[in-house]
């Protein structure tokens, strides 16, 4: 047999030696329980648990459930003087607040827990018997008999505040019965019981009178009704006989009118006939010029139609070709812009190029120039008229050139100067007027250079004017 080893022993041991520690320090408090535990820490354990220490500490446990207790009074002395009996019934319960449990262990514990609730009962009670008592003596029967509730609720008040002190509170106090010996309460019941009885007679009496008054109305309304129905009776028969003869003698006219009217309704039928006919005729007559008119309606918007789309077709023709020849136009308008374009900018190139061809020339020209008046300066004033004298053929030449292409001349003489002459001395004339206008254009005047040059030069400027030919 296998032997158990001696630590495994004692750890077991132990470990139950710690689990009835526990089990002596642990206490646990229900809900409906307080314990109070004293010694080293006075403290209050609700609805949990805690460690009460053995030997230094002490646990006691107090009821937090409600109690009952019965409140009786006997003879009760009202504010009249009435002696009165009171049963009530009321709950309390120690607070749950620590300072309450304190209380109530402080005043009512006696190490048993249902000895405490038994403590609890009887001071509740002479408490409430003395309050009740002395509310009492403050109200009157009457008062307390027909208010109960605010009676209860008048001891209540006064008796809380020192349940308070103790601990305790009043959860509830009802008022189940109150009662005397000398049966006043029952005479106040009588009297009211006879002021209902009274009371109930009367009603009942007015209640009679009230049905009898209604009985004789009812009875009285009855008998008119009946007087009243027999006579609409009397009346409606009266008028059923004086109906019934109009009625046959309006049957007689009716037979009479209609034997008459026989004849006339007959030909009012044919009448009519031959008008429905006349109506159907004139009717099928403008059906027929209806159906007619339908049809020209008919042709009239078939034609319409065609016409309006051979006109649609020919105007989008024609909006089309429209519109190509305004593309053409536009293409046209921008090859002609573009041509103009081209050409403008070649005649600018060409405008550009001759002026500055002709810039050259005139500047080579100038430059010439510059030389003859270089040359002429050097020559001087014989050199200025043999330009002059060189140019005057070329003058007389150009006044005289009009003439030379005049086919034929007609001159008129009537006998004075004149006449075929005065063609030659028109010529002479201008001839004559060049000086003055080389004078008046380059301000040299030609005679007085001659004149100038004769009398410096006379065989050079024979010379020159020999060569002078008009």
């Amino acid at each position: 047999m296998p032997q158990i080893p001696v630590m495994a022993i004692s750890s077991v041991g132990v470990i139950v030696l710690l689990i009835i520690l526990i089990a002596l320090i642990w206490k646990k408090a229900p809900q409906d329980k307080a314990i109070v535990v004293t010694g080293l820490k006075k403290r209050v354990i609700t609805g949990a648990g805690g460690v009460v220490i053995p030997f230094f500490e002490q646990a006691h446990r107090i009821s937090l459930e409600n109690i009952k207790v019965e409140v009786r009074t006997n003879g009760s002395l009202d504010s009249n003087g009435v002696p009165i009996n009171t049963d009530g019934v009321v709950i309390v319960k120690v607070k749950s607040q620590k300072d309450s449990i304190l209380y109530a262990m402080e005043q009512f514990n006696t190490g048993r827990e249902k000895e405490t609730i038994s403590v609890i009962q009887s001071t509740v009670q002479d408490v409430l018997e003395g309050k009740l008592r002395e509310v009492v003596s403050k109200m009157s029967v009457e008062e307390i008999y027909s208010d109960r509730q605010r009676f209860a609720e008048h001891v209540e008040e006064i008796a809380k505040a020192d349940l308070e002190r103790m601990g305790l509170d009043i959860k509830t106090f009802t008022i189940r019965d109150i009662d005397d010996k000398n049966g006043y309460l029952q005479a106040l019941g009588v009297k009211q019981i006879a002021e209902v009885k009274k009371n109930a007679s009367i009603a009942q009496a007015e209640a009679d009178r009230e049905k009898m008054e209604k009985t004789a109305e009812a009875i009285r309304r009855g008998k008119e009704a009946q007087l009243a129905a027999e006579t609409e009776i009397a009346r409606a028969e009266k008028e059923k006989e004086l109906k019934v003869q109009a009625y046959k003698e309006e049957q007689k006219k009716a037979e009479a009118k209609a034997d008459f009217a026989y004849e006339i309704e007959k030909n009012v039928v044919q009448k009519q006939v031959i008008q429905a006919q006349k109506e159907a005729e004139l009717f099928e007559e403008q059906k027929q010029t209806q159906i007619v008119e339908q049809q020209v309606l008919k042709k009239e918007r078939e034609l319409e139609v065609s016409i309006k789309k051979v006109a649609e077709a020919d105007k989008y023709k024609t909006e089309q070709k429209a519109e190509a020849e305004r593309f053409e136009q536009i293409k046209k308008a921008e090859a002609e812009a573009e041509s103009i374009r081209i050409k403008s900018m070649a005649e600018a190139e060409s405008i550009r190029l001759k002026g500055q061809a002709t810039a050259d020339a005139m500047k080579a020209e100038a430059n010439a120039m510059k030389e003859k008046a270089e040359a002429y300066k050097q020559y001087g004033e014989a050199a200025i008229i043999e330009m002059l004298a060189q140019k005057l053929p070329e003058i007389a030449k150009s006044v005289a050139e009009p003439l030379s292409k005049t086919e034929k001349i007609i001159v008129i003489d009537n006998g004075g100067d004149g006449g075929a002459s005065r063609v030659s001395k028109s010529v002479t004339n201008i001839i004559a007027q060049v000086p003055e206008v080389v004078d008046a254009l380059t301000g040299i005047n030609l005679m007085d250079l001659v004149k100038k040059v004769t009398s410096n030069d006379k065989g050079s400027l024979s010379d020159q004017t020999d060569e002078i030919k008009f």
